[in-house]
């Protein structure tokens, strides 16, 4: 989407002038010394086919047609060896690294609320050979205290250098580990830990504060809790028959010289019982084996060029999260250094950091970055936002860069000097050296896509995954900057387009074939904890012993072998009058919308229009209702009829513009002055609507929009 060029004609063409003869005089030097050539021919070759030629596939990548990728290294088939081959390969190599919390202070806000803000310091590093053996102390002091090979062992801890320690020692010593996310529910929480039948955890002071405390009764096995914060603190109000260590306790009672049985695992052996997010009611434990995650970092990695030991990551996502786990451990496998970050400190302007200090992407200038469109979308609107407000002058020299460079993009080109002189800023607001974005999670608009590439200056590569996938199935290659696609299948899976009746999908259809996307390959999970009928109905194992999961996306392949997610089966809705509504593919046209920072559409079967729960952008909806003459507080607004239909009339502009059909159009809204996050329960930790809460939370707005209350 190229931005409204709002400059007098006659400056336009002088400008267009100029620019065609700079291209002309810089074009060819340009082109035979920056390999233009190969990467425009890399974006315009088949990148996967159908192996028995028809078009449901299976589809593979060209460079897997044969055989399907299974390992990163000969020999390397379980997590414990990944991480010893890493060790040995890169010792002095920088490995984990962690900010130096330099003061603390609480900030009072304008509107009287109080913010706690940070100054951080410089990255402290652990080494490879360092990290592996803090590994290898925990993992042998939580043999000392009585934790069993192939049993179950649970992690329940934010985002930071000790939860991929206690990880990596679960690996060494074939505890099956159980993750989950920071913000599930008691309930949820209780039912992992309980379903699990966990002994032991590993969790952060705050957790065990905030989360943990509050549910220990109700998990009756529970014995171990082990505190991974550095500082001491006594624990004397804990239930009877559970005691608490320190990290740091736990190695010490490993490193003594007592020998204890290391039961090395087998490919085959469960490496994570991995809880979803809960977007469709209760967690489920997907069981992943060594052999499965192996597989699936394999595949990913495959896909990022020239990765190696010089680049940084920047971990800030959950690792409970299938996508930031898999990320990280990819880059362990190539001996690259992780730092770690949240979503609070991420940048100079985030919540938590001091003004006048720097945020961790300003300090570790990361070259891999891996975020959820959600993120990006924040990223997108704030910079537009920032780019309104500039001088007439400043925002022309914007408008004219970003789409000078757009139509370069799409030719497969790139604009060094445009770069240096224009996005140069923006750029800097993730570090600066990010030269590859992994978008995964959820599906990312063309207009973020677009932003991305241009004003940050690297490729977004765009991912599709499910925990049911070790996250791995496809990723858009680096240099086929299409948007909308999700790009060829990874190396280590195959993909079948199965036919959908009643949705009307079918791998005869033109011009490209659709269907359910099946994912096969040794990355596809041995199923769900505990649930016989759920694996029975979702997974498969074919003739030839290949298991395969049953995604519920529906998908199409392009003539290049390329993905695109098309829809859902649960989110299509058929109206009164027989119309199937996209509820997913509603949201994405609509949050490109500036005045709409989340949205929920929502349609009943027995009703003949759509309705949808709306989170409003405070500046947008402050500024609208200025201009329309409607006064109040942000509740008030949020809570004014009026107002309602304002934004129900900018929204329906934007929804026609965005080419929807009138029947997915919404007739009526509802919104909300509260932001969904993780910690409202209407979210995920990746930000996916949880639709089931959602219509619980929004039922008399529902019944006032259809009933017509």
């Amino acid at each position: 989407m190229k931005l409204k060029e709002d400059i007098n004609p006659l400056l336009l063409q002088v400008f267009r002038s100029v620019v065609w003869v700079y291209s002309v005089i810089t074009f060819l030097p340009w082109y035979f010394f920056s390999g233009a050539g190969t990467n425009l021919e890399r974006a315009r070759r088949i990148k996967a086919c159908s192996i028995s030629g028809r078009p449901a596939g299976p589809y593979r990548a060209i460079n897997s047609r044969e055989k399907l990728v299974a390992l990163v290294q000969p020999g390397v088939d379980t997590l414990d060896k990944m991480f010893e081959f890493a060790a040995r390969r890169f010792p002095n190599r920088d490995c984990l690294g962690t900010r130096e919390v330099l003061s603390e202070e609480d900030e009072l806000q304008p509107n009287g609320k109080v913010f706690k803000k940070v100054i951080l310091g410089n990255y402290n590093w652990l080494t490879y050979e360092e990290a592996y053996n803090a590994a290898k102390c925990f993992g042998s002091g939580l043999a000392v205290l009585n934790q069993k090979p192939h049993h179950n062992i649970a992690v329940f801890c934010e985002t930071r250098a000790e939860w991929v320690i206690a990880a990596q020692a679960c690996f060494m010593y074939n505890f099956p580990l159980v993750t989950l996310y920071a913000t599930l529910g008691p309930k949820a929480i209780a039912h992992g830990l309980n379903e699990t039948e966990v002994t032991h955890i590993i969790t952060s002071k705050d957790l065990l504060q905030s989360r943990l405390k509050a549910i220990l009764c109700d998990v009756p096995r529970l014995q171990y809790i082990i505190v991974v914060d550095v500082k001491p603190t006594s624990w004397s109000d804990m239930p009877r028959g559970i005691t608490v260590y320190n990290m740091e306790g736990v190695k010490e009672l490993g490193s003594k010289p007592v020998q204890m049985d290391r039961r090395q695992p087998e490919s085959s052996d469960i490496a994570v019982i991995m809880y979803t997010s809960g977007s469709t009611g209760i967690p489920k434990g997907v069981m992943i084996s060594h052999g499965n995650l192996i597989a699936g970092i394999a595949g990913m990695a495959e896909r990022i060029p020239d990765l190696n030991e010089t680049d940084t990551y920047i971990g800030y996502l959950p690792l409970a999260h299938v996508l930031e786990l898999s990320a990280e451990l990819v880059c362990i496998s190539h001996g690259c250094r992780i730092g770690y970050s949240s979503p609070q400190t991420l940048a100079d302007q985030s919540s938590k950091i001091k003004k006048g200090s720097k945020g961790d992407t300003s300090v570790l200038k990361p070259t891999l970055m891996a975020s959820v469109p959600e993120i990006m979308d924040r990223i997108y609107k704030n910079v537009m936002t920032k780019v309104d407000e500039m001088s007439k002058f400043q925002k022309t020299l914007f408008v004219l860069a970003y789409n000078y460079k757009m139509e370069q993009i799409s030719k497969g080109y790139s604009t060094p000097l445009c770069d240096r002189i224009v996005f140069n800023k923006v750029r800097s607001l993730l570090g600066g050296n990010t030269r590859v974005l992994l978008s995964g999670g959820a599906p990312l608009s063309a207009a973020t896509q677009r932003f991305m590439n241009v004003c940050m200056c690297c490729p977004v590569g765009q991912g599709y995954g499910l925990t049911e996938t070790c996250g791995a199935g496809t990723i858009s290659e680096m240099w086929d900057y299409n948007t909308g696609r999700v790009g060829a299948p990874l190396v280590c899976s195959e993909i079948t387009l199965k036919d959908w009746e009643e949705g009307g999908y079918h791998s005869t259809d033109k011009p490209n074939p659709r269907g359910e996307i099946l994912i096969g390959g040794p990355n596809v999970t041995m199923g769900y904890y505990k649930s016989e009928g759920r694996n029975h109905e979702d997974f498969f194992v074919d003739a030839n012993g290949q298991r395969w999961f049953c995604t519920g996306d529906i998908g199409e392949f392009h003539p290049d072998g390329c993905l695109k997610i098309i829809d859902r089966k649960k989110d299509l809705v058929k109206l009164q009058a027989g119309e199937y509504v996209s509820l997913g593919k509603v949201e994405a046209v609509l949050k490109n919308c500036p005045l709409v920072d989340n949205i929920c559409a929502y349609a009943n079967s027995e009703e003949s229009y759509v309705i949808s729960f709306v989170v409003p952008n405070h500046k947008h909806l402050m500024a609208l209702a200025e201009q329309v003459q409607i006064k109040g507080t942000w509740e008030e607004l949020c809570n004014n009829p009026k107002m309602e239909k304002e934004v129900l009339r900018v929204i329906t502009e934007a929804a026609v513009s965005g080419k929807l059909e009138k029947f997915e159009i919404p007739k009526k809204i509802r919104l909300s002055s509260e932001p969904w996050t993780p910690e409202t329960g209407l979210v995920t930790d990746a930000f996916k609507l949880k639709r089931k809460e959602l219509k619980t939370h929004y039922q008399e707005d529902i019944e006032r929009m259809y009933g017509g209350k």
